[in-house]
């Protein structure tokens, strides 16, 4: 038991000391609530005593204790019997502590933010206690930063200061463990783990955005800010204006456009036909393009670029010569200021005189960035004063940008669009028409011809910059729905749901879809706008490469035009490059025509059997079974299809390559043909083009000599930029064989024309075998028996003239008997396609060998002939009947005698 220090010591006096029993202390008495203490008598003599604890006391539980003590004597005798107690004294016990806790933490773990670059005083504070009772032990004297080297401190009431300036880009994260001391320096058991972190200076502007997006070709709208969200700083705004633009200036005539011809695009949108074609591909009819420069890296765009060296003299066949009160002249153009104060007039299109004089019939040429078309007309039009130049003065001249510009002329009225905008001009100067004159005039492109008043003819006042599918249509002006048609990008900025952006979002696309501006007075709102943004492109082979984007965001708040200023975003979304098709052509590769059909009005078609697919190989194999692996047939367009001759070109005297306008009609198909061959071009499917290049004939009414043709076919996709096989077709021709020298000269039919059965009756023996022949071999068996009826009519006359020759010869010299003959019982055979003139000799003829002839005939017959099937079958009629007729009257024959 613990001993209790009492001060001053537990000690009772008795005055009746020292008389036993009555001056002795016996015992001390403890009166209070379960006191846990005990008193005890050292020396009842003295009254010494000693207070003790009953069992372990715990200061934690209670640190004090007060009771009562009372002491008593030992009575009158040994028995205790008539004892006394003492006064009541007040005894205070305190429990001292011992340090038997060590400090824990009130928090398991700690958590704060800075913003980096400052210096704080405290940026968090820990605690930690001490379960001990005492002060000493239950109070924190001291806290420690476990971690070495960190740029944190600690003071003794806990609290966590920076030593140093923290950069978010160096270390975005700390983390330390603190313990802590009591003041016995009893140490926590565990140290507690305390999370800083670090943030960037809050810049207003947005955040969570990539700076890359990748589009695959054909997966439709893609989401190009699907997480991104504006840091505002939590200032209080009353409104946000975003702007996203789509810059694809780099990409093809300004942005993603169809490359297909400008006389396909034509046609695909419905214009009107009758256009020409200024500027087209350099070939073998149209070389006048082929000095030009053109800039090859766009994808399979046709753009020249004009320097201030370079033009083209448009050939006189080209030229369109019936201009009239109403025209179209239509071109892309890119153009840049002009160096110097006063630039020189720049040629775009120009129609002068060719030789003495200098005069501009009509031009389109660009001037101190201003747009100028000079009409004038002959007097033989119009002999008044009137309109002759309009000029335009616009911002898109001397962009350096791409822009679509038509000039839709309804004299004397003149209109511009520019990408689908009307501009009238803000200028029209009158002039007097041009004297009539028999002077030759010259079309040039990218700078005007002058061919008179110079010593020497030149070109002048050359157009700098770039220019593609410049067109001229007479007679027709262009209708607003195919100009926007003919413009139309194909890629742009899209929203995703526009049901589910708000009331409060207001939103504005200009007409190529490549900017959206949206406004919205709640952050949340602009929020989720903005992450609905998409980029889309229609194309199913798109070009691919970077388009840049560029997001502006302008934030106002309550009373002020702007109070926070956002940096703009700056990313590019990458068009990966699409899967590239393979064209395929397959058919047979080698036919032959009788001569007889090449004559023929309608020819023979070419390519009966033609199949064109395209496929294309991926690299997953995620497609159906019924493919190969890694190969997909696909559909797509086609615009052109040439089928051109090899060898020597066609000689229109005789010969010819066609195709019927109705084989093209409800197609968005068109033809041309020429020596060369044909072209047929168009915006369509595949399967239209087979339909088309099946109906494709050749005429030739004069092939004699003529033993085979080539021709090749290729089909194109995007203007060249897919192309398909050379598909190589032959055609052999075969020519009739020498027709059989016969006495009646009958034609023999065609190998390849089937014969047209007429009802024939010859009057023989053999009635059945002749009604079962073919018709060829019972020309054969006809030609056989007039040459039969022949040959006996001749053998008998010349036996009858030996007969009588011998007669006359037994009349002058006597009779010889043997030389007799007795033809009342005569026989003959002969063999019909013997010569008549050749040796003859006698022999029985088997049935086996004329059915053999008659097979033999037949095949003659075949490889012979060339005239029609009604000449010879009427001749084959004629021939029988007149030999029939001719062998009754002379000879008649008695069927039982014959061998056959």
């Amino acid at each position: 038991m613990d001993t209790v220090l009492l001060d001053p010591p537990l000690v009772a006096l008795d005055k009746d000391a020292p008389v036993p029993y009555a001056g002795e202390i016996c015992a001390f008495k403890i009166h209070g609530q379960e006191a846990p203490f005990e008193a005890e008598v050292l020396n009842r003599t003295s009254g010494e005593g000693v207070l003790r604890a009953r069992g372990p006391i715990d200061c934690e539980q209670q640190k004090e204790y007060t009771f009562i003590i009372q002491a008593y004597d030992c009575g009158a005798g040994p028995n205790g019997a008539g004892w006394k107690k003492s006064h009541k004294a007040v005894v205070h016990v305190q429990v001292d502590d011992v340090n038997e806790f060590s400090p824990v933490f009130r928090e398991p773990v700690y958590r704060a933010t800075v913003t980096e670059g400052k210096i704080y005083d405290s940026i968090l504070q820990v605690e930690a206690w001490d379960q001990d009772c005492s002060p000493q032990y239950s109070q924190i004297c001291n806290y420690e930063i476990v971690t070495q080297d960190t740029p944190f401190a600690i003071d003794r009431n806990g609290n966590i200061r920076n030593t140093e300036r923290l950069s978010f880009d160096k270390q975005q994260h700390y983390k330390i463990m603190v313990t802590a001391y009591d003041c016995g320096q009893k140490r926590a058991t565990e140290s507690v783990p305390v999370h800083i972190d670090v943030k960037p200076v809050c810049k207003p502007g947005w955040q969570g955005w990539n700076k890359r997006v990748d589009y695959e070709p054909g997966t439709g709208s893609k989401q190009l800010f699907p997480k991104m969200h504006l840091e505002t700083c939590d200032g209080p705004l009353s409104s946000v204006r975003a702007m996203v633009e789509l810059q694809t200036s780099h990409i093809g005539k300004g942005c993603d456009r169809e490359t297909y011809s400008e006389k396909s695009l034509q046609k695909l949108c419905g214009a009107a036909s009758g256009s020409t074609d200024l500027l087209p591909a350099p070939s073998a009819s149209t070389n006048w393009t082929a000095s030009l420069l053109t800039d090859s890296g766009r994808d399979s765009d046709l753009i020249f670029r004009f320097d201030g060296r370079q033009a083209a003299n448009i050939p006189e066949r080209v030229v369109p010569q019936n201009l009239t009160d109403q025209f179209t002249i239509a071109t892309w153009m890119k153009h840049g200021p002009s160096p110097g104060l006063r630039a020189e007039k720049e040629t775009l299109l120009c129609n002068s005189d060719k030789t003495e004089m200098n005069r501009h019939h009509y031009s389109l040429y660009v001037h101190n960035c201003r747009l100028v078309f000079l009409l004038r007309r002959d007097f033989t039009q119009m002999d008044t004063f009137r309109p002759a130049e309009f000029h335009w003065k616009l911002e898109q001249i001397c962009d350096k940008e791409w822009h679509y510009y038509v000039i839709n002329v309804e004299f004397p009225a003149v209109t511009l669009f520019v990408d689908g905008v009307t501009y009238e001009p803000y200028l029209v100067t009158d002039d007097w028409p041009i004297h009539p004159s028999q002077i030759d005039v010259q079309l040039t492109v990218g700078a005007c011809w002058q061919g008179g008043e110079v010593t020497t003819p030149r070109f002048t006042q050359y157009f700098r910059g770039s220019l593609s599918g410049l067109t001229i249509r007479p007679g027709k002006i262009e209708t607003q729905k195919v100009i926007s048609c003919l413009q139309a990008c194909k890629e742009g900025l899209d929203i995703n749901s526009l049901e589910s952006l708000g009331k409060g979002i207001k939103f504005h696309f200009n007409p190529a879809q490549s900017v959206l501006v949206m406004e919205g007075d709640d952050l949340e709102s602009i929020n989720t706008a903005m992450a609905k943004v998409s980029y889309i492109n229609s194309r199913q082979f798109p070009t691919p490469g970077l388009r840049r984007l560029r997001v502006t965001t302008t934030v106002q708040c309550f009373g002020e035009d702007t109070c926070i200023s956002i940096p703009d975003i700056k990313a590019v979304v990458m068009v990966l490059p699409p899967s590239e098709p393979r064209i395929t052509i397959a058919g047979v590769e080698r036919v032959t025509w009788p001569a007889t059909e090449l004559r023929t009005a309608t020819g023979v078609t070419l390519f009966k059997d033609i199949r064109i697919i395209s496929t294309v190989t991926k690299s997953d194999n995620a497609f159906s079974s019924g493919h190969r692996s890694g190969v997909l047939e696909v559909m797509h367009n086609l615009d052109y299809c040439d089928v051109l001759v090899i060898g020597e070109e066609l000689n229109p005297e005789h010969e010819s390559l066609e195709i019927h306008h109705s084989s093209l009609l409800g197609k968005h198909l068109d033809a041309t043909n020429s020596t060369s061959g044909i072209s047929i071009y168009g915006v369509d499917s595949m399967a239209h083009y087979e339909q088309a290049i099946r109906q494709v004939r050749y005429h030739n009414w004069r092939p004699a000599g003529l033993s085979e043709r080539k021709f090749r076919l290729s089909c194109s996709e995007l203007n060249g930029r897919y192309t398909s096989n050379e598909f190589n077709l032959e055609i052999g021709v075969v020519h009739s064989s020498e027709a059989v020298e016969h006495v009646n000269h009958l034609a023999v039919q065609s190998q390849y024309m089937r014969p047209v059965h007429h009802p024939l009756v010859v009057h023989t023996v053999n009635s059945d075998h002749i009604a079962g022949t073919p018709p060829a071999a019972t020309v054969v068996i006809v030609m056989c028996i007039a040459t039969l009826v022949a040959i006996v009519v001749l053998g008998i006359y010349r036996i009858h003239t030996t007969h009588q020759e011998g007669t006359k010869g037994d009349e002058d010299g006597g009779k010889e008997p043997e030389m007799d003959w007795d033809d009342s019982t005569l026989t003959i055979t002969v063999n019909p396609m013997e010569n008549i003139d050749g040796p003859q000799s006698a022999g029985v003829i088997r049935e086996e060998e004329l059915e053999e002839e008659d097979e033999d005939d037949e095949d003659e017959e075949e490889l012979a002939g060339d005239q029609s099937s009604a000449e010879s079958e009427d001749s084959e009629e004629e021939e029988q009947t007149e030999v029939l007729g001719k062998a009754k009257g002379k000879l008649e024959w008695d069927p039982s005698t014959l061998p056959y």
